[in-house]
């Protein structure tokens, strides 16, 4: 009786921990599913932040496993570009594992307000430097407005809904109608004519010296049709050019006389004081400014462990590969008398690249999002650009290979 009992209550555990990772997690399927509707998730946001003070904690440290696979599963899809997709599904298993103690620690304390507190706290936390969890990333499609203040104001007023007794208890979310938001279009233009085109070169074709030729000439191509169009500026993805770009002479002749016509931003990786960067290059006017990356992607551009575990992991697993180097700070480039912050992939989702913007009012970023997808990763970083230009009020213009461009307006 006793073992049949441990069983049913382990089973509801895994159900209740499931459905609430399920919705916590749904903001990020119903809008990859392109299901765009604020009610529904304005809803879904809220109960499961309900769920989230409410189930106990064994459910609760189960939800962390759940919310750590159905957010992050697609990092194990980049394995098999290393030789390493006997990888993949471990990696799930111990992302699943990693979130599981993170929900662990937020329960030291079983009491619902120290968990109220713990879920508020968690987006300031990034283990290994991986900042993509932020539970108010829930309100981003959402009525209501998700700075960390109001986030903060939202969880206090469903711990009262939870607390107060009787029918005084429906009284608490009322003041979240105080504080729905409802925005329009937001008209602002650069008053240049840009263009970003569409590329999907999938991963295991991009840095093959077979199609080396064919890549810069389509790259170049694309160039040539924008001037044609007579464009400003071209927008080319990360590591468009899968080459050292600067020790690549004539090329860079050629992107240098083309600039004369055009502005032209395009990503490649960059050799400097026998160090490699990867970087964003802007050819304008026939000169050149470079801007490096400044916040790495960890495990994949760096390995955030001590000196004698990172030269043990790039031998290992990544063929000896040094990690790639950082620039100091954040670049702008001046596109017709008009500032534009640099941002490469991961870094426009950190705090970092968006410090002393100024007066700069536009970003560009470049991404490769062929390393992840087919997966919900390009989803979670459009709804994590969402949030910043909100956060910061920059309108982002995001040029992707292997998912679909876009520009975001805060």
């Amino acid at each position: 009786m006793f073992l049949v009992k441990r069983a049913y209550s382990n089973k509801t555990n895994i159900i209740k921990g499931f459905i609430t990772a399920l919705f916590l997690c749904s903001f990020i399927y119903l809008e990859h599913y392109a299901i765009f509707s604020k009610l529904l998730n304005t809803l879904l946001a809220l109960f499961s932040f309900y769920m989230l003070l409410t189930i106990n904690k064994k459910s609760f440290v189960i939800a962390g496993f759940f919310t750590g696979i159905f957010w992050f599963y697609w990092i194990g899809n980049s394995f098999q570009y290393y030789d390493l997709a006997y990888l993949k599904y471990p990696i799930i298993f111990c992302i699943g594992l990693g979130y599981a103690l993170l929900f662990y620690f937020m329960t030291i304390v079983d009491k619902t307000i120290y968990r109220a507190v713990a879920l508020f706290l968690i987006s300031f936390i990034h283990p290994i430097g991986f900042n993509w969890f932020i539970p108010e990333l829930t309100l981003v499609n959402s009525y209501l407005p998700y700075s960390k203040a109001h986030f903060a104001l939202i969880l206090a007023l469903v711990y009262m809904f939870i607390k107060i007794n009787g029918f005084k208890r429906f009284l608490a979310p009322l003041p979240l109608l105080l504080i729905v938001t409802s925005q329009g279009t937001y008209i602002d233009s650069t008053g240049l004519k840009i263009s970003m085109p569409q590329l999907n070169t999938p991963q295991e074709q991009k840095w093959l010296k077979n199609n080396l030729a064919k890549t810069i000439d389509d790259n170049l191509l694309l160039i040539d049709n924008a001037i044609i169009e007579k464009n400003d500026l071209i927008i080319l993805p990360e590591t468009v050019f899968p080459v050292v770009l600067n020790t690549e002479e004539f090329l860079m002749e050629v992107l240098l006389k083309k600039s004369e016509q055009i502005d032209i931003v395009a990503g490649a990786i960059y050799y400097e004081d026998k160090n490699y960067y990867n970087a964003t290059y802007h050819f304008k006017n026939g000169n050149l400014n470079i801007a490096k990356k400044v916040v790495l992607v960890p495990f994949g551009e760096e390995i955030p462990l001590p000196q004698f575990l990172v030269d043990f992991i790039n031998e290992k697993f990544y063929n000896g590969a040094q990690d790639y180097k950082t620039a100091s700070k954040p670049t702008d480039f001046n596109i017709k008398g008009i500032n534009f912050r640099n941002a490469i992939c991961y870094e426009a989702t950190s705090e970092k690249i968006y410090q002393d913007l100024k007066d700069t009012k536009y970003m560009i970023v470049t991404s490769n999002n062929a390393w992840f997808t087919p997966s919900i990763e390009p989803t979670l970083q459009k709804i994590l650009l969402k949030y910043y230009a909100n956060k910061y009020g920059i309108t982002i213009f995001h040029s992707i290979n292997g998912s679909e461009n876009y520009i975001v307006r805060p």
